[in-house]
C-alpha cells in the first residue's frame, strides 16, 4: 500500500469503531521518493486504540514496533510519536497524539508492544510524560536524584553555565548587543567558581 492508502485505511478503521469519537486525521510525511510514510494524528483518549488497530488489523499489520518518543511543542503541550512497521506488507506508519503540558499523561502501549517499555521509560525521564499502566515506569538513563527533564525546552543546559557559548549567546544577540536576560543556572549546578580544579 502507498502511504496515502495506509493513512486512509487507518482513518476508516478508527471511524468505523466509534462514529461519535474525536476525529482521526491522516497525512504523509516528507522525505522524498521511497521515504514517505503515513502520519496519523489521534486524540490522546484514542492513543492505545490507534496503536492496537495498526497492529491487529490485517490490512495494516504493523507488527514491528520501531520507536516511541516525544517533541516539546511549548505552549501546545507535547507530541508523543510512535513509529510502526509492517514486516509482511513493507509499509510504515507514524502515529501521533498531542497531550497537554499541565497533565502530560498518555496510556502505555507496553501491553501491545513489550519493546515499548524502554522507550516509554526514556520519554518519561526526559520529558516528564507519564505513561499510565506502564508496569515499571522508573528512571532509565540519568543519575539518581537528577532534577528536571533534559529534553524539555525550558531546561537550562549546564554546559552554558560552565563555558560561555561561542558567538551569539541566544538568537538575536551578538557581541555588540546587550544580553537580553541574566544567565541562569540549572538546579543543583554550582557557580563556575565553586567547582572544578582549584588553583
Amino acid at each position: 500500500m502507498t502511504p496515502e492508502e495506509v493513512g486512509e485505511r487507518m482513518v476508516a478503521l478508527m471511524a468505523a469503531d466509534a462514529e461519535d469519537a474525536p476525529q482521526v486525521e491522516a497525512s504523509v510525511s516528507g522525505g522524498g521518493d521511497g521515504h514517505e510514510r503515513a502520519v496519523v494524528d489521534v486524540p490522546v483518549a484514542r492513543w492505545w486504540e490507534a496503536v492496537g488497530t495498526a497492529k491487529h488489523n490485517g490490512a495494516l499489520g504493523c507488527d514491528f514496533f520501531d520507536w516511541l518518543s516525544a517533541v516539546d511543542e511549548l505552549d501546545e503541550g507535547f507530541s508523543v510519536v510512535c513509529h510502526l512497521y509492517s514486516t509482511r506488507r513493507k509499509h510504515s506508519l507514524l502515529i501521533r497524539t498531542r497531550i497537554p503540558r499541565e497533565d502530560p499523561t498518555v496510556e502505555s502501549v507496553v501491553e501491545l508492544f513489550p519493546g515499548a517499555a524502554w522507550h516509554e521509560r526514556e520519554t518519561y525521564e526526559m520529558f516528564g510524560i507519564v505513561f499510565a499502566r506502564h508496569p515499571d515506569l522508573k528512571p532509565l538513563l540519568l543519575p539518581p536524584g537528577f532534577e528536571g527533564h533534559p529534553l524539555r525546552k525550558e531546561f537550562i543546559l549546564a554546559a552554558r553555565v560552565a563555558k560561555a557559548w561561542p558567538g551569539a549567546k541566544e538568537p538575536g544577540e551578538s557581541e555588540h548587543a546587550p544580553a537580553k536576560r541574566a544567565p541562569m543556572r540549572p538546579p543543583g549546578v554550582p557557580a563556575p567558581g565553586e567547582w572544578g580544579p582549584q588553583k
